[in-house]
């Protein structure tokens, strides 16, 4: 394969979804060419078309053996047959970098095409994909994790580095935990607006949107300043900032929150908006007495208040 600069890698992306169009078209802007893509979708077929202009799109084993950096950018359950399959065809080639961005997964579920001889690498980039440009500006200052034995993971790091990252190493042990708690903290994220913003609606509000806007973000972006500064005790810099009746042990408001949400519940069908927000007031309750910041007693009301409901009916009003 010959390649413009000395060190650029002929780059194919199995998956030509949201995060292999973008990554392919950033290692592309960095001098790394795009040999090949496979893609089955429309969607797909139109990102490379977007991203990766001149990319042809070939099956998947012809993606492989073209390649000298294998992006598998495909979703987690389908990563692991997907190796096992492609090493039953002998595609994998002594001495090709495979990388994958499953966050689940590290180096383990490569073992296939590591007894080929493949230098494995799990590069996970912390963020959302639109599967646009847009995202390539984002890249920008992206912690990305990357794991990967000891010899090898440099390599995992050089490439982060010149797609303007941050690489973070993650242990192979970690890396579930890790992933919980990216998706935990962003997913969970955005079901808590769409919970908000739903109540807010059967409140009357037109465009609750543009209500939680600014309140979201200075809560998010306070919460996030205080745990940049608490690296020593994660998780104990942000619950300083939380505001609200939790934080006050207020447990009237709260009483009559839970009555007001668990009404919603019965006249809407939005049975999860009661119980997250008991779920989260406890949480929050007992962060808030860890720190320091809550009396036990004006704790224990609160939990009192917020136990399970014996039940789905309770203190509907």
């Amino acid at each position: 394969m010959t390649v413009d600069r000395p060190g650029r890698l002929g780059v194919g992306i199995v998956g030509a979804g949201r995060v292999g169009a973008v990554l392919g078209s950033a290692l592309r802007a960095v001098g790394h060419p795009v040999v090949a893509a496979s893609g089955i979708s429309a969607a797909s077929r139109d990102r490379v078309d977007a991203l990766l202009p001149g990319v042809p799109l070939l099956e998947v084993p012809d993606v492989v053996r073209q390649a000298e950096l294998v992006l598998l950018t495909v979703p987690d359950d389908a990563l692991g047959p997907l190796i096992a399959g492609l090493a039953e065809l002998g595609a994998w080639q002594a001495g090709q970098i495979v990388l994958h961005t499953s966050g689940r997964f590290g180096t383990d579920v490569l073992a296939p095409a590591r007894a080929a001889g493949v230098i494995p690498l799990a590069v996970h980039p912390a963020m959302t994909f639109t599967g646009t440009s847009l995202d390539l500006v984002r890249l920008e200052g992206c912690c990305f994790a990357v794991t990967a034995p000891g010899p090898v993971l440099p390599i995992g790091q050089a490439l982060v580095v010149e797609l303007g990252g941050e690489p973070v190493v993650v242990s192979e042990a970690a890396r579930p935990l890790y992933h919980a708690a990216l998706s935990h903290g962003a997913n969970h994220l955005v079901v808590l607006v769409a919970q908000a913003a739903q109540a807010l609606a059967a409140a009357g509000v037109e465009q609750p949107g543009r209500v939680l806007s600014p309140l979201l973000a200075a809560a998010l972006d306070g919460a996030l300043r205080a745990e940049m500064g608490q690296a020593a005790q994660a998780g104990a810099g942000s619950i300083a900032t939380m505001t609200g009746p939790v934080a006050r042990g207020d447990v009237g408001t709260v009483r009559d929150h839970l009555a007001v949400l668990s009404a919603l519940a019965a006249r809407e069908g939005a049975v999860d908006i009661p119980v997250a927000y008991r779920a989260l007031a406890r949480a929050g309750t007992q962060r808030s007495l860890a720190a320091g910041r809550l009396r036990e007693t004006a704790a224990q009301s609160l939990l009192d208040v917020l136990a399970e409901p014996p039940s789905p009916q309770e203190d509907i009003a």
